[in-house]
């Protein structure tokens, strides 16, 4: 399977999205944020007739991302930052699941 990626828990704020992921070590991170990012994009484009309009060639996401591996920190340790972000929580929502193409 090319995308087994899990999203572990997330939170959607007005300017950005935390997401605590996990993927094999072997995947490349920028390819997973360009997916992510272009799945994305097409799925809320094809959705929302405002945001066709708003976005026509242009594009949603912003290029850039941060991306932070959990090598000294424990799982625990980032959910609890991810559940301290201003937003709204997106764990356990099927409105925030990504099917591969």
């Amino acid at each position: 399977m090319e995308h087994e990626i899990e999203i572990i828990t997330g939170k959607v704020s007005v300017d950005h999205i935390h997401m605590f992921i996990s993927y094999r070590p072997t995947q490349n991170i920028s390819k997973i944020m360009q997916w992510l990012k272009g799945i994305n994009s097409r799925i809320l484009l094809s959705e929302f007739a405002h945001l066709r309009r708003q976005f026509w060639g242009k594009h949603l996401w912003a290029r850039g991302y941060l991306a932070v591996s959990s090598g000294n920190l424990t799982d625990e340790m980032i959910e609890q930052y991810i559940e301290e972000q201003e937003g709204e929580p997106v764990a356990d929502d099927s409105r925030f699941q990504i099917d591969p193409p």
